[in-house]
């Protein structure tokens, strides 16, 4: 095992990591605080310290043992979720899919940056490869958070935004399936299901579209 490697390699995704974690998670809280529920904002969780956000077990111990049990070809983590009262926001049913969708709608705004950034530092000469590593970093970092939060199954954002999109009494019986949601997504990533049929073709296609958006300022500064 090169410990070298593995410093590198944890050095230039820790910044990525950060900011795509933190601003999830604060985008949740702010966006539920606009339509009617303080909770998040009352716990000082709509904010930028990352410190806020991170989880001991989640975000630092599970990766890390992850990538050294597997040598770095399987990683999963999770921040520390914004707590959510969804029965104090002003339109639960229809409030619940906007609060959801703020924290993966972050995390493209992020890759379409960290891309933008990448195109910046190009046309100024930039040649050192750590930085221009890290904006490839970050720019994938936040697709496969994009990606992985909008799989549709409680209590990840797009089972939130499904129960939310779906008729009552369907949404209720959808519902009852966050308790064991994280254990059936775990075992679907573990399995290589969700990135064969979920991660990969939304990264993909969500990277391509940022791409795309981004291409007539690409070619203005290359």
């Amino acid at each position: 095992m090169d410990i070298a490697l593995i410093v590198q390699t944890v050095t230039l995704y820790a910044i990525p990591v950060l900011f795509a974690i933190t601003l999830h998670e604060a985008a949740h809280g702010y966006v539920a605080r606009h339509y009617g529920d303080p909770t998040a904002w009352q716990l000082g969780r709509v904010t930028l310290n990352p410190m806020k956000h991170i989880d001991p077990l989640g975000t630092i111990l599970m990766p890390l043992l992850l990538y050294f049990a597997t040598a770095g070809n399987f990683l999963f983590g999770y921040a520390k979720p914004v707590p959510v009262d969804f029965g104090r926001l002003r339109n639960p049913k229809r409030d619940m899919i906007w609060v959801a969708l703020a924290g993966p709608a972050s995390n493209l705004l992020q890759a379409a940056l960290w891309l933008l950034l990448l195109y910046v530092l190009r046309a100024a000469g930039v040649e050192e490869r750590f930085w221009l590593a890290m904006c490839r970093a970050g720019f994938v970092v936040n697709l496969v958070m994009f990606a992985f939060n909008m799989f549709p199954l409680p209590p990840l954002d797009g089972g939130r935004i499904l129960t939310g999109l779906l008729p009552w009494k369907q949404a209720a019986a959808f519902s009852r399936i966050e308790p064991f949601g994280f254990f059936i997504v775990l075992a679907l990533v573990v399995t290589g299901l969700v990135g064969e049929y979920w991660l990969r073709p939304l990264m993909n296609l969500s990277g391509s579209a940022i791409e795309w958006l981004l291409t007539p300022i690409r070619l203005l500064l290359l």
